[in-house]
């Protein structure tokens, strides 16, 4: 299993780096395919926000040690994403809602109980970015 660990973080460290981003379920080793649900962080607390001059494979070895009770939950994955604008790395742990006004409720809920502002969730499936 620490093999096929391995070569799950370095296929995750890779397709960070060319998709700009990823979804994955690090308990399996499995990459989500695209869903059209809105993603945020269920613990916005449990955020990782890195400079791009970190060790890659080790931040994310590590992220995962700390957080893997959390991403074994049903309803959340290691979500990952690059931001353009700073080249900096976010990891959470992610979850996601398929109503758009239910995930916005949901995602304030979030950030009001962690003290950490949510400001943006995702849609894989559409692309498509909105800001709280």
């Amino acid at each position: 299993m620490k093999t096929a660990f391995n070569a799950y973080l370095k296929e995750l460290a890779a397709r960070t780096l060319q998709n700009g981003g990823t979804a994955s379920k690090p308990a399996t080793c499995e990459f989500l395919p695209d869903q059209d649900v809105w993603s945020f962080p269920k613990y916005p607390a449990k955020t990782a926000i890195l400079p791009p001059t970190i060790n890659l494979l080790s931040e994310l070895r590590d992220f995962i040690t700390r957080n893997e009770a959390f991403l074994n939950e049903a309803d959340c994955w290691l979500g990952t994403w690059i931001n353009p604008q700073t080249g900096n790395f976010y990891f959470d742990v992610a979850t996601g809602i398929a109503d758009l006004e239910t995930a916005k409720r949901k995602a304030i809920q979030a950030g009001k109980a962690d003290g950490r502002e949510i400001v943006a969730m995702f849609n894989a499936k559409r692309n498509k970015t909105v800001f709280l």
